[in-house]
């Protein structure tokens, strides 16, 4: 019987990096065109008024505005801030 373990290869070890999915900014917050609201896999938020939905899923502000959720806080819209 050998006394040391074989020095083969392990077959863990390996792990991907985090995607930093979630809401990126809350409701009642600030954002200007081009801010990215929600990083997500498929439509967990749905897009509303003055958002767009990139190839990925992301959901974007199109407009300066006041973010909002409704829906029961599925679907995301930005309304233009009142000066």
């Amino acid at each position: 019987m050998a006394h040391k373990k074989g020095q083969g290869s392990s077959r863990n070890g390996r792990d991907s990096n985090g995607q930093r999915r979630g809401v990126k900014v809350y409701g009642g917050q600030k954002v200007q065109p081009g801010s990215i609201i929600v990083r997500q896999c498929g439509t967990r938020w749905r897009p509303g008024k003055g958002v767009g939905l990139g190839n990925d899923f992301t959901i974007y502000s199109l407009v300066d505005g006041v973010v909002t959720f409704d829906q029961g806080g599925r679907r995301v819209n930005v309304f233009a801030a009142e000066v």
